[in-house]
């Protein structure tokens, strides 16, 4: 037991000025947190009690053995936060990572010294645990493994917001996966997220785990666990029959598997358009060229090479879907970029064979699968004022490969069931990977089989945002009074509000009451301020512990008690000769809920 005395509840009245959304002003009027600087935090008693919890539950669900998928726990270890940049030079994304790296740069002074190497602090840790392992592990009779560690990350946020969301330095969980082939990767990712599927659960928290692009993490495939919430950073597309995935990685059923290529209609025309140059303008009168009709051409550079990019004219670039190309980095191009290959500036550009200025110097023309629904469309001529009618897509386009590069809209036929895809908005809280040899490659993270053979091992990742769990927990549960905690991470799980401290009955009960609840196994908070019960009630209610129990004077002499659930407006009057069996029994509840949600 704790008494609030002697404990520290920084509560506030008001809300910060920088706090836009209800978890993070919760967070800081609830005295859980308190800001250093942007995107630096730091844990207040509440608060770490809170981390300490979501941490525990994490580490119990990771640290299960996984029968049904044939996989022995997580390992807990603890990696440097300072990493020899020089590994991260060697890993595969050095390139595209160093934007959000702080780096820790240490020159040697002094005659003779050499220059220290430069170091950077871990966003991530692949590039660390693969060579560890490398060096440790070199038998498949040591495999599977999977080491995990809960700590802090540091990534350099342009613009910090929504205080735990979006932070420089944060809480996470990040695990990895070794094992001696595709079949066990798979098995050991699948056991990983059947452990965050029961983590989530039991911390009181809905999370939808969605199809996700790889990104900058590359491998082959991935999921992101989201907790749907109106503030959310990502947009999750879904359909009613289960189908679900971030809008980076969501495909529908809008082209047909069967279509049938359109036959040419006649030859490619070529007509003016001065003044032209995007595709509002080309479907105004007097041209009437509706969007779903026009060639969209975008160019990009990708690891230094320019390459195109065709899509129908209504439909948006989804941009992360061309990792799939297989690029390092890649970036639209400049419109200087882009004359001397094209030979049009944009707002004129097309695919059309024979009419690119400079097509040996393209890596490719990509083409979205959409652009077969156009069949035979309008395009821009490579030559500025003009455009081309009748093209066909496959007689006039030059296209390399046809995928999926589109943004899907909602009310598009879901890929799987048919019905139409909605969108609703989440927040990231966890993310795994299957990362096939990615790592192990690059670091030579090879064991030998049991005929001296050696083979490279296969890797998966996996996170689990705690600090941004903490508030995604808030944004989910609380109402205009404060949190309501779940009875898993609550700070404290019973609080009891002594209204007369100086009345030695109603401090007696308070104590009586309190060792009950403990007894029980819950975490017991003893409101023993010399403050008004008004202030003590929105205490309460702001920091959102579960179960409140009211002792006053008035209700002793009255013979009663009152016991609140937080999440309940219903108040329950109980007879002071039953207080502490009805306590324990709402406390074991409680837990019991708990219990089964493990």
């Amino acid at each position: 037991m704790k008494r609030w005395s002697q404990f520290f509840v920084p509560t506030l009245k008001e809300s910060p000025a920088d706090a836009e959304i209800a978890s993070h002003k919760l967070l800081v009027r609830a005295g859980l947190v308190r800001k250093l600087s942007g995107g630096l935090y730091t844990f207040m008693p509440l608060g770490l009690r809170v981390m300490q919890k979501i941490s525990q539950i994490c580490r119990e669900e990771l640290e299960r053995e996984q029968p049904a998928h044939q996989r022995p726990g997580a390992i807990e270890l603890w990696m440097p936060h300072v990493h020899p940049a020089e590994l991260w030079e060697q890993g595969p994304r050095w390139a595209a990572a160093r934007e959000i790296m702080f780096r820790a740069d240490s020159a040697g002074s002094g005659k003779g010294r050499a220059k220290e190497p430069e170091f950077v602090l871990g966003p991530t840790h692949e590039e660390i645990i693969t060579p560890l392992v490398k060096q440790e592990i070199t038998s498949y009779r040591d495999l599977p493994k999977n080491f995990y560690q809960i700590a802090t990350k540091f990534r350099n946020e342009i613009r910090p917001r929504y205080g735990l969301m979006r932070a420089r330095e944060f809480v996470m969980m990040d695990a990895y996966s070794f094992d001696a082939d595709d079949e066990g990767a798979i098995k050991s990712y699948l056991a990983m997220k059947a452990s965050y599927e029961a983590f989530f659960r039991r911390i009181g928290v809905k999370a939808i785990a969605v199809e996700a692009d790889t990104g900058v993490m590359g491998g082959s495939f991935s999921h992101e666990f989201m907790v749907p919430a109106e503030i959310g950073d990502d947009d999750v597309i879904y359909s009613e029959a289960g189908y679900a995935a971030n809008r980076e990685k969501a495909t529908s059923a809008l082209v047909p598997k069967d279509l049938a290529d359109a036959a040419p209609v006649g030859a490619v025309e070529k007509f003016a358009t001065p003044g032209v140059v995007t595709i509002a303008q080309l479907e105004a009168a007097p041209y009437s060229v509706s969007g779903d009709t026009q060639f969209k051409t975008l160019v990009y550079i990708g690891d230094g090479k320019p390459f195109l990019v065709v899509l129908r004219g209504n439909d948006e670039l989804e941009e992360a879907k061309l990792g799939s190309l297989g690029f390092t980095l890649f970036r639209p191009a400049t419109a200087e970029e882009i004359e001397p290959v094209l030979g049009a500036k944009p707002g004129s550009l097309g695919a059309v064979k024979g009419t690119i200025k400079n097509a040996s110097a393209l890596a490719g023309v990509f083409a979205d699968h959409a652009i077969r629904l156009i069949g035979n469309g309008v395009t821009g001529a490579n030559e500025d004022g003009f455009h081309l009618k009748n093209v066909n897509v496959s007689r006039d386009l030059a296209i390399t490969k046809f995928g999926d590069f589109r943004r899907v809209r909602t009310g598009e036929p879901c890929p799987q069931s048919g019905q139409p895809l909605q969108s609703r908005r989440g927040i990231e809280v966890g993310h795994i990977f299957k990362l096939g040899t990615k790592y192990s490659d690059k670091f030579g993270a090879v064991y030998t089989d049991d005929q001296k053979q050696s083979h490279p091992m296969v890797m998966g990742c996996y996170g689990i945002g705690v600090s941004r769990t903490l508030q995604a927990i808030i944004e989910q549960s609380h109402d205009a009074d404060g949190i309501i905690w779940p009875w898993a991470v609550a700070p404290f799980q019973v609080l009891i509000c002594l209204l007369d401290p100086k009345l030695p009955d109603a401090v007696a009960m308070a104590e009586k009451l309190a060792a009950a609840a403990e007894s029980a196994g819950a975490d017991v908070l003893l409101d023993d301020r010399e403050e008004r019960p008004g202030v003590k009630f929105k205490d309460a209610d702001l920091i959102g512990i579960p179960l409140r129990v009211v002792i006053g004077g008035k209700g002793l002499q009255a013979g009663v008690v009152e016991v609140k659930p937080r999440a309940s407006k219903d108040v329950e009057k109980v007879e002071l000769g039953r207080a502490e069996a009805r306590l324990i029994e709402l406390v074991r509840a409680a837990s019991g809920a708990q219990g089964a949600a493990a």
